[in-house]
């Protein structure tokens, strides 16, 4: 990127969305995706109504003032009674359009979705081709059995089982190892200060050292009374005193060979306890599919849910024990902890509304004295102190959730996060939205309703649309801060430099710290997002204003998270997509709110012909809401036959495909619903027919309008990288025994770790690593002590002899 204040911003614009495509993961293109896709419809829904709904709500006769006369609340019903049409008919196109790009939307997923996971270099990993089943009974954790259910396609098999005591001795056997290393590096600098305070003061022994043995200099400038120690009581403040390096040497020689005895009985001997599970690895990733999409068992619940392209790194090992009655069992009662936190959490977000509602309330007898507060100070706590509280009472929400996820026995952090994104989403809508905008409006109404009883029905009507201020502050909070936060990273920054400055004192902490990225959760990220979209929604009609800040919030949150998913963040699950229908039919709760609340305002003020057109178009959307679901849902999760033949045929053609023939006219589709040709289109391919060649014309309009010929399954193809593009042979697994042992439970495969101390002028570090090499892996190549007695580490190795010791080839599962 240019350097400069704003020249990076012209090369930044030109790098494609899809970059994220073939340089991070699938979610994260998608998510990216979802902001444009978010802020277009906003946008959209602003071009919609702002023409019509402004001249309409400005000529209404209500009687209010400033901003307020281009919202809903300034329509007379009495002397503008046919006005409320015009807010019905527009509901009616804005709802439309929405309804319309939801499914496009879904639509484009499943056809990317499904020529991703085709791609060789997806297809041929060990995840693609390995079924998760769950809840399976005793009979069947049996690989023979399991071999002859599924004839010759299964390669490999492995059974679950109880890895309680093994996690505890590797989890042990590791603690010492890490207090070894902190030791060794404690001891090494404890040394290296001693010599040099000792030269400042005018010594110069040198040439003594050079003839003295390196423990002899140990000793010489530590004494064993001030080497590492510590005591074996509790929290290590009693019980007897020890030399601490002395002491995890010890430790480490009898834990390391008792763990790799219990490894080699669990690999070559099953010596273990079987649970519930097993993945079954087949040989194609077509057989993976068959066995994921059938039914596996006679009985309900049994060998049930399964799961494909789980990486070993996201199974939740614990969770695989979990029986299908307990699984029931905690599920309802997450269900019920969600519930009841949802309704507690009411409380403070309910006085968060109050507190908006400030100057209204200063209205109410025993509240006058709110007006001595000045007025600058009363704007800032009725408009920006709430929005604030809003979001730091809505951060602690995802890390409860995701707990709570794992207790309803989700299997894989997969699941875990998508759990999280429903109950977030939940949380967001009635906590942020519903109750918020209940209390604020209710506050409103009352003072309004106690000084003139009579316009009950008027005053309710025109409370809502007064609650747009607040979520027009909370866009403008939401859109600055966290925009702002996400790019310039500043307290990222500031805890960077904290960390590496003050608090990494050792070689591995340093590099960890250095590279390992800040990673996204998705399940508490997109729920704030489409919660945005669902306010503007509702809102778009009877406030359209609001639709101006969303449109303007959500498109720097889009130019914030394209610039952090491309340069500075990770993601930290892998739902291979599955994150992005979810968020998208999470709108409709915008689209049924909408209508629900023009429906009980036309009612209110007593217009029954805007009332009941909402009602039909209520029917309508709920209508094609249940025929959307069951017309697209089986295609999100599972990959059709057809495909699986048709990139066959691909392949066999060579995969270098030119893209002319990517862009073929498919206007003779059989299935369009999911992105699959129909059989006529495959006949063509087999033989050789010119169809597979036609480029496809098409207009902006017809583009947009036809996604399943636009954005058909060989189209999306050329997005995701191809074998060609990539170094495929570094996607294949390392070697055969990764493959054998790759669903294993990580303490079975765990090894001792790899210490890494730095190196020092006198050689200390040479001596221990002897000593300690003897029990433990140890090493100081590339970490050196710097005259100020730092820790260093060489940042700019690059060539793999010169890699860090603790450096893992990663293995593309």
């Amino acid at each position: 990127m240019p350097s400069g204040w704003f020249n990076w911003f012209g090369a930044f614009w030109k790098i494609p969305d899809a970059y994220a495509l073939t340089h991070q993961t699938l979610d994260a293109y998608l998510f990216i995706r979802y902001l444009k896709i978010c802020t277009v419809i906003c946008f959209v829904s602003l071009c919609i109504t702002w023409p019509i709904l402004f001249p309409v709500n400005a000529t209404g006769k209500g009687g209010k003032s400033q901003l307020e006369i281009l919202s809903y609340s300034n329509v007379n019903v009495d002397e503008s009674p046919n006005y409320f049409f015009a807010h019905a008919l527009v509901a009616w196109v804005v709802y439309g359009f929405l309804m319309y790009m939801i499914t496009r939307e879904c639509i484009f997923f499943i056809n990317l979705r499904q020529a991703y996971l085709l791609t060789p270099q997806y297809a041929k990993r060990i995840s693609a081709r390995t079924v998760l089943f769950t809840c399976v009974p005793k009979e069947y954790l049996n690989e023979a059995k399991i071999r002859q259910m599924f004839n010759n396609a299964v390669k490999h098999v492995w059974i679950a089982g109880n890895t309680k005591d093994l996690d505890e001795k590797v989890e042990e056997r590791d603690k010492v190892a890490m207090k070894l290393e902190g030791a060794e590096v404690k001891l090494i600098k404890a040394v290296n200060v001693a010599r040099t305070k000792a030269l400042k003061k005018g010594g110069n022994d040198n040439e003594n050292e050079q003839d003295t043995e390196t423990a002899d200099i140990i000793s010489r400038w530590v004494p064993d009374k001030k080497r590492p120690s510590h005591r074996l009581g509790p929290l290590g403040l009693v019980g007897k005193k020890v030399d601490t390096i002395e002491w995890c040497r010890s430790e480490l020689e009898k834990s390391i060979p008792e763990v790799e005895k219990a490894q080699l009985g669990w690999k070559q001997e099953g010596n273990y306890e079987k649970v519930g599970s097993l993945f079954v690895e087949f040989h194609t990733q077509a057989d993976a599919q068959a066995a994921f999409q059938v039914i596996t068992h006679h009985h309900a619940l049994h060998m049930s849910p399964k799961a494909i392209g789980v990486k070993p790194v996201d199974v939740i090992w614990k969770n695989l024990s979990i029986p299908w009655w307990q699984l029931i069992l905690r599920r309802y009662a997450v269900y019920a902890i969600v519930a009841a936190l949802i309704i507690f959490w009411a409380i403070p977000v309910g006085i968060v509304g109050i507190i908006s509602q400030v100057s209204t309330l200063t209205k109410l007898p025993g509240l006058t004295w709110l007006n001595d507060i000045p007025e600058k100070i009363l704007g800032v706590i009725s408009g920006l102190l709430p929005a604030v509280a809003i979001s730091i009472l809505m951060s602690l929400v995802p890390v409860i959730m995701r707990a709570l996820s794992r207790v309803a026995g989700a299997k894989t952090n997969t699941e875990a996060e998508l759990f999280t994104q429903n109950a977030y989403f939940c949380f967001q809508v009635l906590q942020v939205f519903l109750i918020r905008s209940i209390t604020d409006a209710a506050s409103t109404a009352i003072v309004q309703i106690a000084q003139n009883p009579s316009s009950v029905f008027s005053i309710l009507g025109g409370a809502l649309p007064t609650t747009s201020n607040f979520y027009i502050s909370y866009f403008i909070v939401q859109g600055l801060t966290i925009a702002i936060g996400v790019v310039t990273q500043v307290v990222g920054l500031f805890i960077f430099r904290l960390l590496y400055k003050f608090l990494a004192s050792t070689p591995r902490a340093k590099y960890a710290k250095w590279t390992t990225l800040s990673a996204i959760l998705w399940g508490s990220l997109l729920p704030v997002y489409t919660n945005i979209v669902v306010i503007s929604i509702v809102y778009s009609v009877i406030a359209p204003l609001i639709l101006f800040w969303s449109t303007l919030a959500l498109f720097l949150f889009y130019l914030a998270y394209r610039y952090n998913l491309l340069f500075v963040s990770d993601t930290a699950v892998d739902t291979q997509g599955l994150i992005y229908p979810r968020a998208l039919k999470q709108l409709f709760t915008g689209i049924y709110l909408g209508e629900i609340v023009m429906i009980g305002m036309f009612s209110v003020v007593k217009s029954p012909g805007p009332a009941v057109l909402m009602a039909i178009f209520l029917v309508f959307t709920i209508l094609f809401h249940i025929t959307m679901t069951r017309s697209l849902n089986p295609l999100l999760y599972g990959l059709p036959r057809t495909l699986e033949t048709e990139e066959a045929i691909f392949q066999a053609r060579g995969s270098d495909i030119d893209t002319e023939e990517a862009n073929r006219e498919t206007s003779n589709e059989g299935d369009v619903s999911n992105g699959a040709k129909g059989d006529a289109s495959t006949k063509k391919i087999l033989s050789g027919g010119n169809d597979y060649g036609l480029e496809k014309k098409g207009n902006l309009f017809s583009r947009f309008l036809k996604p399943w010929v636009f954005s058909d399954y060989a189209t999306l193809r050329h997005m995701v990288p191809q074998e060609q593009s990539i170094n495929f042979a570094q996607l294949q697994q390392a070697g055969e025994e990764n493959e054998r042992n790759a669903y294993f439970p990580p303490s079975v495969n765990s090894q001792p770790p790899q210490l890494w101390v730095p190196r020092d002028p006198i050689g200390v570090s040479k001596h221990e690593i002897a000593l300690t090499s003897r029990v433990i892996p140890i090493s100081d190549k590339g970490a050196h002590l710097d005259e100020k007695n730092n820790v260093v580490w060489s940042e700019d190795l690059t060539d793999k002899e010169e890699l860090p010791p603790i450096y893992d080839e990663k293995v593309y599962y």
